[in-house]
């Protein structure tokens, strides 16, 4: 009996171990942010919007970073810029044609720590088009103490990336100003995470 009781214990040991090392985290969509912001006139003004509705399964290795992975998925048909007829026409196939493409993309490839920086590389896919993209990001948070030895609390997730609209085939130019509307679009991804309780056994 008490083998059983021993090694029953020793197996919820590793189990808990592991769990805690590579953790699924869940995103608080009401406390994180996918917006972007687009130069107008050659920097004049900006236009700034954001996609209300996306969803990622992240997954973080605390004792190894490199381990973790993330899959995001974001609704195209959630932009908003704050006026309607913009984001009606920026539904259109003039831009992210929503009804063709509902949805944008990223799938990770790898996690790497360069210069004291991480980055992050995988597949973006926007608008029938996949492309490699590689971007820096923070950690805050849980996932940043060094001395927790597993994720215990909220974690946030931060990164700036630049994307030129013209790579993912999003070519429209007004015809009265044709320099109007910039190429490179910038991106602020603010993501607050929550560690979900470990499934019951």
């Amino acid at each position: 009996m008490f083998k059983r009781i021993f090694a029953a214990a020793l197996v919820a040991t590793f189990w808990v171990a592991a769990y805690a090392a590579s953790a699924p985290l869940a995103v608080d969509s009401n406390h994180s942010s996918v917006s972007f912001n687009l130069p107008i006139l050659g920097g004049l003004s900006k236009v700034t919007g954001k996609f209300g509705q996306f969803k990622a399964d992240l997954n973080f290795d605390k004792s190894d970073i490199t381990k973790s992975s993330v899959v995001a998925t974001i609704r195209a048909d959630s932009i908003s810029t704050g006026i309607g007829a913009r984001d009606n026409h920026l539904k259109t196939a003039d831009f992210f044609d929503v009804e063709k493409y509902p949805e944008i993309t990223f799938k990770s490839k790898k996690v790497e720590k360069k210069g004291g920086k991480y980055i992050l590389t995988g597949d973006f896919s926007m608008h029938g088009v996949t492309k490699e993209i590689s971007f820096p990001f923070t950690i805050s948070g849980s996932c940043a103490d060094k001395k927790a030895e597993a994720v215990d609390g909220p974690c946030g997730f931060s990164a700036t990336l630049q994307l030129n609209r013209k790579d993912y085939g999003i070519a429209y130019e007004r015809k009265d100003n044709v320099d109007f509307m910039g190429d490179v679009v910038n991106v602020d991804l603010s993501i607050l995470t929550q560690k979900p309780a470990p499934p019951k056994q």
